[in-house]
């Protein structure tokens, strides 16, 4: 595959081997001489079975230039408190005697963890500690709802910052009345600072030159169905993508079974082919008789 983004994203329905290829992309990667990160997003966290080693959330040593990491929403939580908490609560204490506790509370907000853990993935490609960085995304629905984070983040800050300004004047005399210390950072400047982080998110996973988009699927209806979703949406929102894999291909058939199976296939790859071969490059996987 001719993949020349620093970051590539693998994303398709579940069960059509996301993680298997690529897995096998960034073992391809790091064999080349190219320090690899592989990093799953997915909540049914394979990687640590894909390579036969316990990984989890700390970017763990796989082989010679290939590293993988498994994201949890834990982790992202303890990122995000690492990174913000500090700052949150001194404004939260500003008008309200509140425990510091009250950090786990706003970190379990709706949006948060999907958010930051794209704040992680920008993270690690700007740093430049790795020439490549490989993602196995959750499936398609997770994705998406992941994508359109940073658009709907923005929108909800604004709707906070509209509320915050209603009760201004209530909370400015309570603070008044019971002596409570301002803080020198206002919560618009919080709200402020999230927005850029949203917007240079969102910047990010739309520059083709940075982020590549490769689409995984399976020759079934219901595999080619979904990858055609995901390629509409993912072009709605400004990601192209480079490539479409179309594993578990027939290519021999020695019975009437998969004599049937072989021409199912070859319908819906050809398919694909004719809608899409002129904007991605369309690869085929075959099926193979053993476990890779």
């Amino acid at each position: 595959m001719n993949l020349p983004q620093k970051v590539i994203m693998f994303g398709g329905k579940g069960g059509v081997g996301k993680t298997t290829t690529s897995a096998a992309s960034a073992l391809h990667f790091s064999s080349l001489g190219e320090k690899t990160l592989i990093l799953s997003t997915d909540p049914v966290l394979s990687l640590s079975d894909m390579f036969e080693k316990k990984i989890g959330d700390k970017e763990t040593l796989i082989a010679e230039n290939l590293y993988a990491v498994e994201l949890s929403s834990d982790e992202v939580l303890r990122r995000w408190k690492e990174k913000f908490g500090d700052e949150v609560y001194e404004v939260l204490s500003s008008f309200a005697q509140v425990d510091y506790d009250i950090i786990d509370y706003i970190g379990g907000a709706p949006g948060i963890d999907e958010e930051f853990m794209l704040d992680y993935i920008l993270e690690l490609a700007d740093k430049g500690e790795y020439d490549r960085i490989v993602w196995d995304t959750a499936p398609a629905g997770h994705t998406m709802r992941l994508l359109n984070m940073p658009v709907q983040f923005i929108e909800h800050l604004d709707a906070a910052a509209r509320v915050y300004m209603s009760m201004k004047d209530s909370m400015d005399k309570l603070q008044r009345a019971a002596g409570i210390k301002r803080s020198r950072r206002s919560i618009f400047d919080i709200i402020d600072s999230w927005k850029e982080l949203a917007e240079e998110i969102a910047g990010f996973l739309r520059d083709g030159e940075k982020v590549g988009f490769a689409g995984v699927t399976i020759p079934e209806a219901l595999g080619i169905y979904q990858i055609e979703r995901i390629i509409s949406d993912f072009d709605a929102y400004g990601l192209k993508t480079g490539h479409i894999i179309i594993n578990g291909v027939i290519q021999e058939a020695d019975c009437e079974f998969h004599r049937a199976r072989m021409q199912m296939q070859k319908g819906y790859i050809e398919r694909i082919r004719q809608n899409y071969g002129s904007i991605a490059q369309i690869i085929e996987i075959p099926l193979f008789h053993y476990e890779i």
